[in-house]
């Protein structure tokens, strides 16, 4: 091994060590930060009433982004598979996004429901659609899509988040 090579290792050795070293340290000290409890309150009725309506604008969200629902809104016309997987798929991020500052007011089980509806429902649109070949229409991937939910229900999450979503909300009364 060439003095070279020897300072190159050393360099490299030595700086891995002050780095662990600051890790450590810093592992340390944050651990030793005690965070005050925050003492809770209360709910106020503005408070009730902006919790209650996020559980409203969720179901909302739920059932528009509902992949019967999705289909029935959203025609495919004279798209292709591939364009109409990317319609369905953009209105789902939309609807999403646009609901995105909800979860501040739900439930973190309410707003997981949501996420993996949302998920669930990408998920499914892309594995059909992979599953058809490209350049036929995008009636075909709704018609897939409507005879999967039809052949058993229970591949869709939607009837289990709006029960739960009903379930929180309820809590809240």
């Amino acid at each position: 091994m060439s003095n070279q090579d020897l300072i190159l290792y050393g360099g490299i050795a030595t700086t891995v060590l002050v780095i662990a070293l600051y890790l450590i340290y810093w592992y340390r000290e944050k651990k030793s930060i005690k965070i005050p409890d925050i003492p809770s309150r209360p709910a106020s009725e503005s408070t009730l009433n902006l919790r209650l309506q996020a559980y409203e604008r969720l179901v909302m969200l739920a059932e528009r982004i509902s992949l019967p629902n999705l289909i029935t809104r959203i025609p495919a016309g004279d798209l292709t598979v591939r364009q109409y997987q990317g319609v369905l798929i953009d209105q789902i991020k939309t609807e999403f996004d646009y609901n995105l500052s909800q979860q501040i007011y739900v439930a973190t089980a309410a707003w997981q429901a949501i996420n993996n509806l949302k998920e669930q429902n990408i998920f499914i649109i892309n594995q059909i659609a992979q599953a058809l070949p490209a350049d036929i229409k995008g009636n075909e991937l709704s018609r897939k899509i409507a005879d999967l939910l039809n052949a058993d229900p229970r591949v869709s999450l939607h009837p289990m988040v709006l029960e739960a979503l009903n379930y929180e909300a309820k809590k809240l009364l």
